[in-house]
């Protein structure tokens, strides 16, 4: 057994070591290999109060913005006009500044009331193009489908949305009610890929009585490129005043119902689809559960 000692020198060339490599600019990762510790605590405790390299260190986007709260504050301007001039949030301004005294009041109650309104206003406007963004990068990450692609995607839609059998009521029909005219497109691309002829589908609209039923028929119908007349009988449903309804603006064009005739055998391949998927997910978490 090594005596306590001698671990203490061992450790103490080993830190002499990694300083000397710290020093001449190596990164940690390049001190961790070359060293061959793969313990961070180790690896700490080796470099502490060496400071790393300039080369390692990631350049800090907002320092300028920084500097520039700092020198707005101590001008006096409050948060909700720092806000506003830099674009960005009260949070980012607050850890900047803090340290600064705090500026006298110099507006009033109103003033001060409008320049908050106008700081949260730029927040929404900032938050909302942020949002688009996200969106935007996420749309670019699918690009174009193939058709395998497409058809794993419209059984899975199929299997969340549409009408399916139960085991106290078979019924094998192949049925799609959807508010949302974009998951209408996906799913009318998907039976298409499929084969399904287009006279074989039958339209209708579902929706509530105090909605403007005329109007929906002509949205839904222009959607999926038919006339008005070739629609089935509108479905219209009773209004209850207990419940809080949301969807009452214009926008609202209640549902849409695509029904496939003679969709028996394809309601049964799609029932097999789904649980194909489903056997096929089970085997590749597999490994995650043992």
């Amino acid at each position: 057994m090594a005596h306590p000692s001698s671990k203490y020198a061992d450790f103490e060339a080993l830190r002499e070591e990694a300083v000397t490599l710290r020093r001449a600019g190596l990164s940690r990762r390049q001190i961790r290999d070359r060293l061959h510790i793969h313990n961070n605590d180790i690896l700490n405790r080796l470099l502490q109060g060496e400071p790393p390299p300039d080369w390692t260190r990631r350049p800090r986007a907002k320092d300028d913005l920084r500097a520039r709260a700092r020198e707005l504050r101590l001008q006096g301007w409050t948060y909700d006009r720092i806000q506003v001039e830099l674009d960005c949030s009260k949070s980012s301004i607050s850890l900047w500044v803090r340290d600064l005294p705090k500026p006298e009041r110099k507006r009033t109650r109103e003033e001060a009331s409008a320049i908050a309104k106008r700081g949260w206003e730029a927040t929404l406007q900032r938050k909302e193009n942020e949002r688009r963004q996200t969106k935007r990068l996420a749309a670019e990450q699918v690009g174009a489908m193939t058709d395998r692609e497409l058809f794993l995607v419209g059984v899975g839609l199929y299997w969340a949305e549409g009408s399916k059998s139960k085991p106290y009521r078979r019924q094998e029909r192949v049925i799609f009610v959807n508010s949302a005219p974009d998951m209408i497109t996906v799913f009318l691309a998907w039976l298409h890929l499929l084969g399904i002829e287009r006279k074989r589908l039958r339209f209708a609209v579902h929706i509530h009585e105090t909605a403007d039923a005329a109007a929906a028929e002509k949205f839904w119908a222009k959607h999926v490129g038919i006339d008005t007349a070739d629609l089935l009988k509108t479905s219209v449903k009773k209004h209850n005043p207990r419940t809080n309804r949301k969807n009452t603006n214009e926008d609202y064009h209640g549902c849409l119902r695509v029904g496939v005739r003679d969709g028996a055998d394809l309601y049964r391949r799609i029932e097999g689809w789904w649980y194909g998927i489903v056997l096929s997910a089970r085997e590749a978490d597999e490994p995650n559960r043992t």
